[in-house]
């Protein structure tokens, strides 16, 4: 019998060993008292007793291993423990960039197709096209039904002036060449889209907040302010969070001076904590409408909070997440890392937004389909709140309590569309695959546009673009059902185009095409052009 199986007969005694441990595991993961407590003693007793005296040779950093991220899910929901081979890619995702050859993808039919090249990269420089198809990876074959996003990004990514041989495919021409890319510093941008809406409304898309998520959204404004926006919809649908300082930074551009923006409280000396704004930022004049809905989480919901308890602006959508955590970096001895959450956050009016987890892990990440079950994504009428206590904006909006952040304009989940025939389409992923192989046809004329309203001009009607992917995703084993087809279409087709926006002029247009027909942007350019995002200015 191999470890790795008889590992599964190790339950109880990292039960034990959890128990142990979770009564000290916060005091022992943190810096001071080197000296060790009776109950760590105990601890390190039973580990060296299972060394030297249990029946089975067994690896004790196995059960370390196994035990840490249990001890921490017996905390709370979002101390997490993070090994020594999975810190760099998690934290290339909040740092902005990483080690990469440059290119965006999308895998199609067990191949990996470049959807777009980084510009300036590395692929770029040497010649990489969208549309090409890699095949294989330092000469070792790359497709098939085994590859997925992981193993791709563990053979691109890499360390920065290390080299790696990809094997392409030009669809084009039909030829087969080889590239050999050396690795460079790639930029990940965590503002996806930033567009004018009306003449005087911009529109600002965060994915995330990293570390250089202020200096793009900062850029974003001013570069809509120089186009004639003089108001906002901040787009944090989707974004679960990430750095808390950038969030401070970005509304510190819509507030007057003195403002609360958040408050943090601990149990340690000196980890109670109030940030003002200092009065500095640019846009303080600038009507703000932000998007939120429950899977915006965390920093979204800080900078979300102090819009809505300041009376900057209005927030549109659902309730957000309800995550009032926050988590400090910690490093274990073997440089592996705990974020162990060491405060709650509180909005200006003082509500902490962290939803209940006292019934458990599970309870808790099963929250949001309870959301669904009672109708909370449908109706207003069906979010719970906790009216116990109420909390007061700067002009005496009442907020009540209920783990996220409750919007000021309701808007419902958009199922239009969502029958059968969009379901079984979605599942194969068929519009983008209709919208990547339309594109391959027809690149040459394509990529003469330079503007989006080119391109769209140059686009066939949206009924024959309709017409021909019915009988695309016929060809691939969905039957043609016509009422259903029309019921959808609008949906279908705006979503062909946006892949094909974003394909040929790149990533940032995909958004300003599929949020054309988006219902919570529609609600906030109207309630931006009624004025209804503008509160009394108080002293």
């Amino acid at each position: 019998m191999k470890v790795k199986n008889k590992l599964t007969y190790w339950t109880p005694i990292i039960g034990a060993i959890c128990m142990i441990i979770g009564l000290w595991g916060g005091y022992y993961l943190l810096p001071h008292q080197p000296e060790l407590t009776p109950s760590q003693k105990k601890l390190l007793s039973l580990l060296e007793m299972i060394d030297k005296e249990y029946v089975d040779s067994v690896s004790i950093d196995s059960l370390v291993e196994m035990s840490i991220p249990e001890i921490l899910r017996n905390l709370d929901p979002h101390s997490a423990y993070i090994a020594l081979k999975d810190k760099r890619q998690i934290s290339e995702e909040l740092e902005g960039s990483f080690g990469g050859v440059g290119v965006k993808f999308h895998i199609l039919n067990d191949t990996i197709r470049l959807v777009e090249i980084v510009a300036g990269g590395p692929a770029e420089e040497v010649g990489l096209l969208a549309g090409d198809r890699i095949i294989a990876v330092d000469n070792e074959n790359f497709t098939g039904k085994d590859i997925d996003e992981k193993m791709v990004f563990s053979h691109l990514r890499g360390e920065i002036g290390t080299t790696v041989t990809l094997t392409v495919l030009r669809p084009a021409d039909g030829t087969v060449r080889n590239y050999t890319v050396t690795r460079g510093n790639i930029p990940q941008p965590s503002v996806s889209a930033a567009y004018m809406l009306t003449d005087s409304i911009g529109m600002v898309k965060v994915d995330k907040f990293a570390r250089t998520t202020y200096d793009e959204f900062y850029k974003a404004l001013t570069s809509l302010a120089f186009s004639g926006a003089r108001k906002f919809v901040i787009d944090l649908r989707g974004n679960t969070g990430g750095y808390m300082e950038p969030a401070i930074m970005m509304v510190n551009e819509f507030l007057t001076p003195g403002r609360t923006i958040v408050e943090t409280r601990g149990r340690t000396p000196g980890s109670n904590n109030i940030v003002l704004s200092d009065g500095t930022g640019l846009f303080r004049d600038f009507e703000v409408a932000v998007l939120l809905d429950e899977q915006s989480a965390s920093a979204s919901e800080i900078f979300a909070g102090a819009i809505q308890d300041n009376d900057r602006g209005l927030i549109i959508g659902r309730r957000s997440f309800g995550k009032g955590l926050v988590q400090k970096p910690l490093i274990l001895p073997d440089s592996s890392e705990v974020r162990l959450t060491v405060q709650r956050y509180y909005t200006p009016s003082g509500r902490c937004i962290q939803k209940d987890y006292k019934n458990g892990n599970n309870s808790y990440e099963l929250e949001l389909f309870d959301r669904v079950d009672h109708g909370e994504l449908f109706s207003a009428d069906s979010i719970v709140t906790d009216k116990s206590r109420t909390f007061l904006t700067t002009t005496g909006r009442k907020m009540y309590g209920a783990g996220g952040i409750i919007p000021d304009v309701f808007v419902p989940t958009d199922t239009t569309g969502f029958n059968s025939y969009y379901l079984s389409i979605m599942r194969e992923n068929l519009p983008g695959a209709y919208a990547y192989e339309y594109v391959d046809l027809n690149r040459s004329q394509l990529s003469r546009c330079k503007t989006l309203d080119q391109l769209l001009k140059l686009l066939p009607p949206d009924r024959i673009i309709l017409e021909s992917f019915a009988d695309y995703a016929r060809e691939h084993g969905i039957k043609k059902r016509p009422y259903y087809i029309s019921q959808s279409g609008s949906l279908i087709v705006n979503q062909i185009k946006a892949v094909i926006a974003q394909d040929i002029l790149g990533s940032k247009f995909f958004y300003e095409v599929y949020q054309q027909d988006d219902k919570a942007v529609q609600q906030a350019v109207k309630e931006l052009e009624t004025g209804k995002a503008h509160f009394p200015i108080m002293p």
